[in-house]
């Protein structure tokens, strides 16, 4: 198991981050992470606790770019990274119905039956 991003809030306010991953050594494992979180953000985040979650994703995302430099540049880069992806989603998707597999989507708070991943 390796740890991609742990965030622990002390008594005092104080957040402190820390990872597994070491982006100098392997840059291309930010891509790779992108796709699979976006993977389980779509199948496997379930039980209940996607909203808040996922809020405090944005509102990370939203303190790293409060800090960044060049900030337009980063929103445009991420802009098109996430439309790039999003649209592998929508082709896999459409290929999967295509080979006769079915996709069930379900909204947050709401968890699969039994019969659904």
């Amino acid at each position: 198991m390796k740890k991609l991003l742990e965030v622990l809030e002390y008594g005092d306010g104080e957040i402190r981050f820390n990872t597994d991953i070491n982006v100098n050594k392997n840059p291309e494992v930010i891509p790779d992470i992108a796709s699979r979180a976006a993977f389980s953000m779509a199948t496997g985040l379930w039980g209940g606790n996607e909203i808040s979650i996922l809020a405090v994703i944005r509102a990370l995302s939203i303190a790293d770019l409060s800090l960044c430099t060049h900030r337009k540049e980063m929103i445009r880069e991420m802009e098109s990274n996430s439309e790039y992806l999003a649209q592998c989603f929508v082709e896999a998707k459409r290929e999967y119905e295509k080979a006769g597999g079915t996709v069930f989507t379900f909204g947050p708070d709401i968890k699969p039956s039994k019969n659904h991943s």
